[in-house]
């Protein structure tokens, strides 16, 4: 069995698209997958899986949530093996320590056009700081990110793919569900 990780984009988010932990956890179950665990309310769900494509995954996820629920909500999932690289290629490493000020954004494709995120000057944004590696939009902001005038420049651009981030402690605490 293969452990994959759903990340459900804007779940339970300002009191929209509500969908209870128990909830995801029962619709993960009726889809096959076992040893089901959902990480806070936010759409975070951890299961075994005997092997199925992550992107297939999400299709299955995404049309079954649709229906069940009538909410049209963006999937995206990584095998464990996939989030473990993304945690071994975090570019600030210096940001472990205060995992709030270091966020991974999830993309559903390497971006095909990355010109607006390229075009930004990031010296006007200092100390804050961004790096793409792959499928993953590592944003550190040390001041924060709620204040953050380079999280906003960076949600702006146009990545032409689906995206959902998670802050630093909850992807190392779902890399630790995926291994539990």
């Amino acid at each position: 069995m293969t452990r994959q990780i759903a990340l459900l984009r804007g779940i339970n988010v300002g009191g929209h698209n509500s969908f209870p932990k128990a909830k995801q956890r029962e619709l993960a179950e009726s889809l096959g997958f076992e040893d089901v665990s959902v990480l806070l309310q936010t759409g975070n769900i951890v299961f075994a899986d005997p092997g199925t494509p992550p992107q297939e995954t999400a299709r299955v996820l995404h049309e079954r949530i649709a229906a069940d629920l009538g909410l049209t909500v963006p999937v995206l999932v990584r095998t464990r093996d996939e989030l473990a690289a993304a945690i071994a290629a975090n570019p600030f490493p210096q940001a472990v320590p205060e995992p709030r000020s270091l966020h991974v954004t999830f993309l559903s494709a390497v971006p095909a056009d990355t010109s607006r995120l390229d075009a930004l000057d990031l010296d006007a944004f200092a100390p804050d700081q961004y790096r793409l590696i792959g499928r993953e939009l590592y944003l550190w902001c040390p001041d924060g990110i709620g204040r953050s005038k380079l999280a906003a420049a960076v949600s702006r651009a146009p990545l032409g793919v689906t995206a959902t981030a998670r802050n630093w402690n909850t992807v190392t605490k779902l890399l630790d569900l995926a291994d539990a």
